[in-house]
């Protein structure tokens, strides 16, 4: 297959009009195959990769099914979404361990349908009670890295992600542990400064969704938000017209540069569907168009949106500039989650893991892998 005449996103952020090759599953110098893709007046962007998504389409993660992953990969393909990480919520390590489980099994059976499974986000149990926002209070646990390790050896090896509250007990020593092993988030935690630095400093490398879950950024207690900003760590942006207001969004980007800011949709089950009353991590849900909520409490329970949809409102609401968009999108999540060798670029070599898109970046063709979809 050769892609013409589209504005092909560049590693370096830019866009450039020129042909992409595809070879069998991956990106190529030139290519035998005389199928031609017209994509003249369109955009040419990697496949999008999100690493913080709970379900969509009326299924979610922690159902622990291979049937709501195949649900919720094929949902995701359809709206441009080729790589996926979803999370899991706080719940009992049982709970958890029939989840990992399920996605280690989704995989090793190397279903095709839809977007890839390529990592399991660990969103708890390891937070703070009083900022738990909607995970469930009866399962928070003090870090531990052993089971930690038994949920990775069961997941074969998914398990990219950690949340971490940095101010509980025994999450110092969790991040000195398993820095190595995993990414860890600084996520649903009220640390100052001092202790989110430290966190920083001894090896957590990401924070979850930056604002929620947290304590606010004050010009006397920047708190997490202030230390990751004077780290080099990634941070999390919704992206949904909910969690963050839009002059946010762009300070955010003038405050930690694109090339630091991933982001995610933290979509629950409801993406995807009519309005009503939904479920996440085992708690009532109610949904009125992109706001979610818990029944009990009202707060903030995830997102209704995919990460496509949160890009297009990160460039037409927002004003952030497409390509810093696109390689919040692509790059920064494949180079976070340690895939950046065979995903999140238009590169030789790479897999052909593309979505055309027209001038009001609307889908106009998704590739996965050499494959139309």
């Amino acid at each position: 297959m050769v892609i013409k005449n589209g504005l092909v996103f560049q590693p370096d952020g830019s866009f450039a009009k020129k042909d992409v090759f595809i070879a069998g599953e991956r990106i190529a110098e030139n290519s035998q195959d005389e199928t031609v893709v017209d994509a003249k007046g369109c955009y040419v962007i990697p496949g999008l990769i999100d690493v913080h998504f709970h379900g969509c389409v009326g299924h979610d993660f922690c159902d622990g099914s291979k049937e709501s992953i195949a649900a919720m990969a094929k949902y995701e393909l359809e709206n441009g979404i080729t790589s996926i990480c979803p999370a899991t919520m706080t719940l009992g390590e049982d709970v958890l361990m029939n989840i990992v489980q399920a996605a280690a099994a989704y995989k090793e059976a190397g279903r095709a349908e839809g977007a890839e499974l390529v990592g399991i986000n660990m969103e708890g149990p390891f937070i703070s009670l009083e900022k738990k926002g909607a995970q469930n209070p009866k399962y928070i646990a003090k870090a531990d890295a052993e089971m930690f390790r038994r949920l990775q050896k069961a997941s074969g090896g998914l398990v990219r992600l950690c949340a971490l509250a940095p101010e509980e007990a025994g999450a110092m020593e969790f991040i000195d542990a398993c820095k190595d092993e995993v990414v860890i988030s600084v996520a649903h935690t009220t640390a100052d400064y001092d202790t989110a630095r430290e966190a920083f400093e001894r090896g957590a490398r990401q924070v979850t969704h930056l604002y929620n879950a947290m304590p606010p950024f004050s010009h006397r207690a920047p708190g997490v938000i202030g230390a990751a900003c004077d780290s080099d760590c990634n941070v999390e942006l919704i992206c949904d017209g909910i969690h963050v207001h839009p002059s946010v969004i762009r300070t955010t980007f003038k405050m930690f540069g694109a090339e630091r800011i991933i982001m995610i949709s933290d979509s629950m089950e409801a993406t995807g569907m009519a309005d009503g009353e939904y479920s996440l991590g085992g708690q009532a849900v109610k949904v009125r168009g992109n706001l979610a909520t818990l029944v009990e409490g009202g707060a903030i329970a995830g997102s209704a949106t995919n990460l496509m949809n949160c890009l297009r409102y990160a460039v037409k609401t927002a004003q952030i500039p497409l390509e810093d968009a696109v390689g919040c999108t692509t790059r920064n999540p494949a180079r976070a989650i340690g895939l950046y060798d065979e995903y999140g670029s238009i590169e030789c070599g790479k897999y052909a893991d593309l979505v055309i898109l027209d001038q009001d970046l609307q889908i106009c063709q998704v590739i996965k892998k050499g494959k139309t979809c």
